[in-house]
Order: C-alpha cells, then structure tokens, then sequence
C-alpha cells in the first residue's frame, strides 16, 4: 500500500465541523477501491472515529495504518481544539484523502461527549457499523479485521485486554494500575450486569442501527465512565455483546490523559446506574432530530 504523502499543515485553523474531503484524492494518496459493477457485494458502511486531544504526532501514521487494514472505511476525527494543532493535522487530512470528515470543537469537553458526537454523525449518516479507537496507538489498527468478523453475530464487539489471547504490553502497566483496571471491570459487571469483561476499553465496534435504538440525550457520563455505561444502555436495547483479544500498548507519542479524578467519577456513575438499574426500562429509540443533537 502506498504511504501518505507529507501533510501540509495550514497556519490558521478554521472553524468546521463534519466536513467531506474533497472528491479528488492527492497523487500519492491511496484510495479505497469501489466495488467494479453493480452487481458486486459492498462491505457494511464503516465509520472510525479518532477521538483527539493533542495527538498530532500520532494522527497522520495512524490513519495510513486504519486506511491499511479498513480501506473501505471512512474516518471522523473529533478534536477539542488541541494546542498542538491536531486539529490543523486533520484538516490537511482532509484535504488530501478522500472520505475523511472533521468536527472541531471549542475545548475539551470529553471522552464521552465526543463518542457520542461520533454515534450521531453515524446515525445520520446512515453506516452500518463504527468503529471506535484511541487516537495514541494503544489500540493497534491491525485488531481492526477481527473486530469487524464479530460483527456477524454481535452487534457491539470488544478489543478485549482480559478474554485468552489479550493483554497489555509488557511493563506498561505497574501493579497498582492492573489492580485498578481489574477492579472497574469486575465493578462494572456486578453493578450493571455486563457480560463482558473488558468494559473500560473505548475500542469497539457497534452496530448503528442497535445505537439508533437508544435515547442517546440520556447518557450521563462525559469522561471514562461512558464505556461502561454505554454498554449497559446497548444491554437494555437487546444487543449481543462479544469480545476479541487484542493486546494493550503504549503511546507512541504525548501522554495520557486519564487521571485518578477520572476514575472516581466512573465509580460515582456506575454506581448510581446500579441503583437504578431494576427500575430501569427499554430506552425511547431516538429520533431523527434527537439524533442530531449535540453535546
């Protein structure tokens, strides 16, 4: 597969959200092939969105290595106005590679806030299927086939650290921060009766009409609390849930950004869907202008 040709970043960022790139791809970008006549079966309509907060050293390499194993796939890039000009990295993305779209937003406002931006863009969109994965590499794009082979018999996939096969990159994680994952998880699946076991990861593939059948308005969490609770409102809307293995690794650039404020606010959030959680019904599927609705 050809390389991505050097990004030119502009000097001045504009102010766009969901953008097409334009039609006509640079010389030296490679373009996903179209199916050669009508009658040739199509692949699900795939969207990966790439979450962004000061990534730009990551954002050009990674999407060469989504275009490598998705080619069919278009990719959303969400940024929350990074001071690193991610954002800017993105919109010469753009401009050179077909079928990318970026949204811009005015600051920070979170993990889960910009799933969800990406949930809708996909309703609206009409795709079959999104995929969602950490911008920084620890999520490799080569888990990517596997997730989508899932897709036959669920309808939520997992890149999974704790099913056999998965794991995290040998001394990435100290023992306190394997003690705590652990603990989310097993917190997670008691108090909101989740069949899986990683249920903190962001890397996942949905299904979107299962996604259109959820009331997306109600979602509480903003940070790192989304990936479980998320999970529990696909539970409520009957969807099966599965997991691939996949292995954990380290950024290859910037630093990360979780913190141990984050995770309390996950315990305060799961624990109050718990409490509800036999009072809970069959959320209202959404409408299309509920659907559009953002954060």
């Amino acid at each position: 597969m050809a390389g991505l040709a050097p990004v030119r970043v502009p000097t001045r960022s504009a102010a766009r959200t969901h953008r097409s790139a334009p039609s006509r791809p640079g010389p030296d970008m490679t373009v996903s092939p179209s199916p050669s006549s009508p009658g040739e079966s199509r692949p699900p309509r795939l969207v990966v969105s790439l979450c962004t907060y000061n990534e730009a050293g990551n954002l050009v390499p990674l999407v060469r290595a989504i275009r490598h194993y998705a080619p069919h796939a278009d990719l959303l890039v969400i940024d929350d106005n990074s001071p690193d000009g991610t954002g800017r990295v993105a919109d010469a993305l753009a401009e050179e590679l077909p079928d990318v779209h970026v949204l811009h937003r005015s600051g920070k406002q979170g993990l889960g806030t910009a799933i969800l931006e990406a949930m809708r863009f996909a309703i609206r969109g009409g795709y079959d299927q999104l995929i969602n994965l950490d911008a920084d590499f620890s999520h490799p794009p080569r888990f990517i086939p596997d997730l989508l082979a899932g897709m036959d018999r669920y309808d939520v996939m997992i890149g999974s650290r704790y099913v056999p096969g998965g794991g995290v990159d040998s001394g990435m994680f100290n023992a306190r921060r394997r003690l705590m994952s652990w603990g989310i998880n097993t917190y997670a699946r008691l108090l909101l009766g989740l069949p899986s076991k990683d249920n903190s990861g962001s890397y996942r593939c949905y299904r979107v009409s299962k996604l259109a059948e959820l009331d997306l308005d109600q979602v509480q969490s903003r940070g790192y609390s989304f990936m479980e609770e998320i999970l529990y409102w696909c539970r409520l809307v009957g969807c099966r849930i599965g997991e691939t293995p996949i292995i954990f690794e380290d950024r290859r650039a910037g630093q990360s950004k979780i913190n141990t404020l984050e995770v309390i606010r996950a315990l305060e959030v799961i624990l109050r869907l718990g409490l509800s959680r036999p009072f809970r019904r069959r959320p209202r599927p959404a409408t299309a202008g509920r659907a559009a609705h953002r954060s």
